[in-house]
């Protein structure tokens, strides 16, 4: 049973179950948040649980994958939003700009869900009227006790109105669905880390270390509900798997990305990806470009994956 978190409190040092609603998931198997409770006014402890096998964020070379730390930090935006800053159901979370470190060493896959606890400070809370419109949020990610992670996030929040005036045509949903370009063929597997066709978000192109997204909205975890434009989750995982492809045939895994999103993604016209290798074998930059302007990009951070084993602790 789910308490309303909506009225919790400072004051109630107890943590309280995260309902399915406060996740913005439609499918409850992909809710990784537990609970939580307030530590201070702007400051929360939230618990998450990464499950010990799943069907699209897969463990890979004795690791968990990493954007399931992406995942679990995007729910904490709506469940802190509804839950401690008074937005109603219904607005808009637009996400700004996300970065992440993870130790992999402490990203072991054991064969166990990964219980997590996330210690969150939101700062630079603008306010209209009562509720908040935009929040800078950080996260220290903890496994067990050891450190697992950082992580940024900047978003802003419209009530529907507001977004309906700026989207105009691409406000509706279904509409923009229908409208989606066809789905082009997959680009490969392996060099993308992946073992289904239907999870690479790439296609291939006639230029080197560049790709067309791959919109695919029926895809079970990507949409997991109908929107109006490709979702952010969707852009990081695009931004994944074209480093990945970029440092092929050497096997490596992400470590931590730096990402902006500065406009939306449509999905009535093509995306491609496009990658620059940094002087940095370690870093590796992806864009986003729609109608010929950049939209997205991130910067990725590799690691090469057989040294991580040597320098893994338990």
């Amino acid at each position: 049973m789910s308490i309303d978190i909506a009225q919790h409190c400072l004051d109630d040092s107890r943590f309280s179950v995260i309902s399915q609603s406060f996740t913005h998931k439609t499918n409850e198997n992909e809710v990784l948040l537990r609970s939580w409770r307030r530590t201070a006014s702007d400051s929360f402890t939230v618990t998450a649980a990464w499950p010990a096998a799943h069907p699209f964020y897969a463990s890979r070379q004795g690791l968990h994958d990493p954007l399931l730390l992406c995942e679990t930090v995007r729910q904490t935006l709506p469940l802190l939003s509804h839950g401690a800053y008074q937005v109603p159901f219904g607005h808009q979370l637009l996400w700004k700009d996300f970065d992440w470190t993870l130790d992999p060493a402490a990203a072991y896959a054991d064969g166990d869900p990964a219980e997590l606890e996330l210690h969150i400070t939101c700062d630079e809370v603008t306010y209209r009227r009562e509720r908040a419109s935009a929040v800078s949020l950080r996260a220290e990610v903890q496994r067990g006790g050891r450190g697992l992670a950082t992580a940024h996030s900047r978003f802003t929040i419209q009530d529907r109105t507001v977004y309906n005036r700026l989207r105009g045509a691409y406000a509706d949903a279904a509409a923009a669905t229908a409208r989606a370009v066809p789905l082009p063929p997959p680009a490969g597997l392996t060099a993308f880390g992946r073992d289904r066709f239907a999870d690479v978000v790439l296609a291939a192109t006639d230029l080197p270390d560049r790709w067309q997204l791959r919109v695919d909205t029926t895809h079970p975890f990507l949409f997991d509900h109908v929107v109006d434009h490709a979702p952010g989750m969707l852009l990081l995982e695009a931004a994944r798997q074209a480093a990945l492809a970029t440092a092929h045939p050497r096997s490596a895994v992400v470590t931590g990305m730096d990402s902006d999103f500065v406009k939306y993604a449509e999905l009535d016209a093509p995306c491609w990806l496009e990658t620059e290798r940094s002087a940095d074998s370690g870093l590796v930059r992806v864009g986003a470009w729609q109608h010929d302007r950049e939209i997205f990009s991130s910067v990725v951070s590799l690691a090469v994956a057989p040294a991580l084993a040597s320098g893994r602790t338990t």
